[in-house]
Parts: structure tokens; sequence; C-alpha cells
């Protein structure tokens, strides 16, 4: 008698360059044992070092996507990412509701690590009041954070009474991102990553990994929690999970392309030899 994966699907953009995005959620998906599905929102023309393009896809085609997925497939979680514009927004919202994806991971997407906006400025209040009550859990960085509440953090405080007001705006709960890395701040603290569940405020914490292979840090943290939340872990215990995942997956991050390359998602397939064939063949 086979054994059903679990089955996650990811509602976000694509990256052509492949460390983002779409293609980040469905390796991530892969590494982790779960069964990857996609609709995808926008396509960008990006490599390592800017985006060059972004056409957003129409609503009623994302819509399309959703529902040949899930009217289908048994989807045990879902995790969003670029949605790019309100009209986008409201459809996957509807969505969400109609075919009860949960538990539903939302990384609110704003810009790009090269500093491109990826979320048009009218769909901040319609991520804030549409689809951040519907998520398990909010995965947003600092800056993220900062826009969703319309105010900067100054201070370790500010961060953990932000946690709480994206909370009382409806979320379930609340992972910040980077939580010490306010401009300013002493650049070898900790990475932390902070979890405010409602109740309780839990760290995460990690040394900071020296290199420029951060692109899609991001997409991956939150998708790792997805895959945890599929396969029945407790959200503490994905959170967890999706921290070390990332953290080791920069500690193995070989350089790709001449500017911010991807972490390396199947860290824990390679073996030293293919590293060497990497190397060679540059």
């Amino acid at each position: 008698m086979s054994v059903r994966a679990p089955a996650v699907l990811t509602i976000a953009g694509s990256d052509s360059g492949g460390g983002a995005g779409i293609q980040a959620d469905l390796k991530t998906f892969a590494a982790l044992g779960v069964y990857g599905t996609s609709a995808i929102t926008a396509i960008t023309a990006q490599n390592t070092q800017r985006v060059v393009r972004v056409h957003h896809l129409p609503p009623d085609l994302v819509a399309a996507q959703i529902d040949a997925v899930a009217s289908d497939i048994s989807i045990d979680a879902a995790k969003t990412g670029m949605l790019g514009t309100a009209a986008v927004i409201e459809v996957v919202a509807t969505k969400v509701g109609e075919y009860e994806l949960r538990p539903l991971v939302v990384d609110p997407v704003m810009v790009a690590s090269g500093g491109e906006a990826l979320l048009e400025p009218d769909a901040v209040d319609t991520l804030r009041e549409r689809l951040l009550p519907l998520a398990t859990v909010l995965t947003p960085n600092l800056a993220e954070a900062e826009t969703l509440l319309g105010r900067p953090f100054a201070s370790w405080d500010d961060i953990r009474e932000g946690a709480k007001e994206l909370v009382a705006l409806g979320a379930g709960a609340v992972v910040i991102t980077d939580a010490h890395g306010i401009p300013g701040m002493n650049d070898k603290r900790p990475a932390v990553d902070l979890l405010y569940d409602g109740r309780q405020f839990h760290e995460f914490t990690a040394s900071r990994v020296d290199t420029t292979s951060t692109h899609g840090t991001g997409c991956t943290f939150a998708s790792a929690i997805a895959a945890g939340l599929a396969k029945g872990d407790e959200l503490h215990g994905a959170v967890a999970m999706a921290k070390a995942y990332v953290t080791k997956a920069l500690q193995a991050a070989y350089p790709v392309g001449q500017g911010r390359g991807p972490v390396h998602h199947f860290y824990r397939y390679w073996q030293a030899r293919a590293y060497e064939k990497i190397e060679q063949t540059r």
C-alpha cells in the first residue's frame, strides 16, 4: 500500500535566475520531502544582479491555476510569496477561503534583494486587510513588517511590539526574520528570527554566515515552514526546522552568477566530489 506524500501549494512569482520565488519554493519542498505544486502570479526576468523586467499575470489565470491544482490534489499546506497586485491578492484570498488552503504561510514579498519593487504600492493595504487575517503564520523581514505597520522600528522593543500588532491585525502568528538587522546595530550580532504565536515570544538564533549567496532566503524560509506544517509539525518545531535548514543552506552555498547567488537547497544530497566538478568547470 502506497503512502501519500504531503503536498504543498506555493502561490508566487517565477524567478528566471532560479534563486527565489517559485523555483526556490519547489526546491525547498523537494529537499524537505513534500510534493510541491504551484500557481504562478508573475514572470520576472532576473538574475543574481537585478530584476530586468516583471510581467504580472492576469488574476483569472492565477485563479485558474489554483482551481486546477486544488480541485485535484489534496493540499496539506499553502504558501504565498510575490503576489504583485491588489487584484491578484483579492483572488488569492478568495481561493484560500474557497479551498480552505490551510495552514497558510504568508511571505509578504515587497522588494527584491536588489531593491526593485515586487508589490505595487496600492496593494499593501489589500495584503494587510485581505490576506494577513488568513495567515497561519506571517513571515516578514524587518522592512516588510515596517511597511505593513506604517512605521519604522528603532529598537528590539519596537520589533516585539510590532510582532504583537501584526497578530492583532489577524495573523495567527508572525515570524519577523533577521530581527536584529536594524541599520546601525552591530553587524556581528547573531541572526535572530522572532516568533510571536499570540501568547509567547520565541527566538531562533544562529551565527551569521559570511556569504553573498543570500538570494531567496526569505522564500526558502517560508517554504520550509510550510513543508514542516504540511508534515504535521507544530508551529514552533516547523520554524526551528526552517531556521536550521536555511542556515545550513547558506553555509553550503557555492558561487552562482556575478551578484547575490542562491542558497544551496540540496546541500544534504551533494557530495564533495560534486563541488570539485563545479569548480573545474568555472
